[in-house]
């Protein structure tokens, strides 16, 4: 144990579902890591998308799992359950959670920690995993992205979006977005997409295929869903894949199943919250492996919108809800 836990902690949740104002602090007591697990003195959580649909009541936390919202942490590592590396003791980590993340303390699986390099601020670790761990797993190992293919990625100035941008160019993927806005395609750009569509001004699927060549996107990473897939499928080259991460458009897509048997397309997705423990620790280590060192030399940084007290977790839910944010919403905590 690393200095002195308190009893009791500050957390931010809700009674009820409902709208950004229904998200209050409340006292709760401080959890006890179980076995592989660590305690977690949080200094940052990460504001993402399954939080605001969680406090909307449409997204439970899987068995088991905090009610408090909050998939993604950084802090200090104050305590640790059994079987757990006694090095971890004392060290700064980031933390893949599956709830829990907005309090003054959390518990995380040990082997989906992250250890945090001292050039890393912790508020931009926190920012990291809920992304990284997101994109990693769809857009290379789900989408079978290799350099040089181009890929699609709606939502270009969100969290994922971001990181997608970052991710596929520093391995030598050609990144087109689309996002809503002048202003937000511009911010696209800078973040380093070879282009950026204006959805509100332009056909994506016309410009797709003028950017392309007609030849179309080998990968399309879809927040959407609704009837934006078959408009993906346009935008897909002959064995082009379709990845869906989010249903912000509609559960329901109708689609031409011959498009998909006479292009070879393949469509798949995933949620990552409710993954077995085992795979996300397997994840973490194809992380660490092969994108954690460009976090070490300083290559890939998450883009920071705004941080928010951990009092204020409702204006930081008004803000994500808004849309006007670029890049990740934090909460300080500490």
């Amino acid at each position: 144990m690393a200095g002195t836990i308190p009893e009791f902690m500050q957390a931010a949740g809700f009674d009820a579902p409902g709208g950004p104002e229904v998200l209050r602090t409340e006292t709760l007591p401080v959890p006890a890591p179980g076995p592989g697990q660590v305690l977690v003195r949080v200094a940052y959580a990460g504001v993402n998308r399954p939080d605001v649909i969680q406090r909307q009541g449409f997204y439970p936390p899987p068995p088991g799992a905090s009610p408090i919202p909050g998939l993604e942490i950084s802090g200090t590592v104050v305590a640790l359950g059994e079987w757990v590396d006694a090095a971890l003791l004392g060290q700064p980590v980031c933390a893949l959670v599956a709830g829990g993340g907005y309090a003054e303390y959390c518990l995380a699986v040990a082997d989906h920690c992250l250890p945090v390099p001292a050039e890393l601020p912790l508020d931009q670790a926190a920012a990291l995993p809920e992304t990284l761990f997101t994109v990693w797993h769809n857009v290379f190992e789900r989408g079978y992205a290799r350099e040089g293919e181009t890929i699609l990625v709606h939502g270009g100035t969100s969290g994922i979006g971001t990181m997608a941008i970052m991710l596929g160019k520093l391995f030598g993927l050609t990144v087109i977005v689309t996002c809503g806005g002048a202003d937000k395609c511009a911010q696209a750009l800078a973040i380093g997409a070879d282009h950026a569509i204006d959805y509100k001004a332009t056909d994506f699927v016309e410009e797709v295929a003028r950017i392309t060549g007609g030849k179309g996107v080998q990968l399309v990473l879809d927040m959407v869903a609704g009837d934006y897939v078959p408009r993906n499928l346009k935008c897909l080259a002959e064995d082009g894949r379709h990845v869906t991460i989010a249903v912000q458009g509609g559960l329901q897509a109708t689609i031409n199943m011959a498009q998909v048997m006479s292009r070879r397309l393949t469509l798949t997705g995933s949620t990552l919250r409710p993954r077995s423990n085992e795979f996300k620790a397997l994840l973490a280590q194809e992380i660490a492996r092969l994108a954690w060192p460009l976090v070490e030399s300083g290559q890939l940084r998450p883009v920071m919108d705004q941080a928010f007290p951990l009092a204020e977790a409702a204006a930081a839910h008004a803000r994500m809800e808004a849309g006007s944010h670029i890049g990740k919403i934090v909460l300080q905590v500490a």
